[in-house]
């Protein structure tokens, strides 16, 4: 009976070693990114109601101000086929950094010229998020990950749209997408491997 438990209790030990060192892969709890130093974006797997209706508010001002406006935006910036699930869960976090860091541009430049106060409450949670969203993202993508294929085509084209786009299609792109990246993109990347 003692070797039995002597037995169990030295499997028990090189088991919680082996574990703590990494020398053999244990689970991480589910919606937990791989490398998540610090990274707590569950949080954001959706938001409150207060804080989608100041959105919704700045996107209905924005809509007001355009029908007053002659525009035409070709192609969009953030196309339907876009779609975070498309990316290994890895990419997710970057790609979405790259729409946010954009989309915070985007908003700090309308909010000092045409929509000032009523983008200070989307701002502010925006910048949170992307505080947030920061600890996430790797600062080396793993070894032999470097960004190609589809995240490399979508970070390339954020990256290139404020050089190629209009201001105005810029500001209409990104007060169109803002719902499907606090909804949908945040989520995704929220719930880690459970996008699918």
């Amino acid at each position: 009976m003692k070797l039995d438990t002597a037995v169990g209790c030295v499997l028990v030990l090189t088991a919680v070693v082996l574990t703590a060192t990494g020398a053999v892969p244990f689970p991480k709890p589910l919606g937990v990114l791989a490398d998540a130093r610090g990274c707590h974006l569950a949080q954001f797997q959706s938001l409150s109601p207060q804080e989608l209706q100041a959105f919704k508010r700045a996107k209905d001002t924005f809509e007001e101000s355009l029908s007053q406006k002659a525009w035409s935006c070709c192609p969009r910036l953030f196309p339907r086929t876009w779609d975070l699930q498309q990316l290994k869960v890895w990419e997710r976090p970057m790609a979405l950094e790259a729409e946010l860091a954009l989309t915070l541009k985007v908003l700090e430049a309308m909010a000092d010229s045409s929509l000032g106060d009523i983008l200070d409450q989307p701002l502010h949670t925006l910048r949170h998020i992307h505080s947030e969203l920061q600890a996430c993202v790797p600062a080396q993508p793993p070894a032999g990950s470097r960004p190609r294929g589809r995240l490399h085509h979508w970070l390339q084209r954020l990256h290139d749209a404020p050089e190629k786009e209009s201001l105005g299609c810029l500001e209409a792109s990104v007060m169109f997408n803002v719902f499907r990246l606090l909804t949908r993109d945040l989520k995704c990347v929220a719930s880690g491997d459970l996008c699918v």
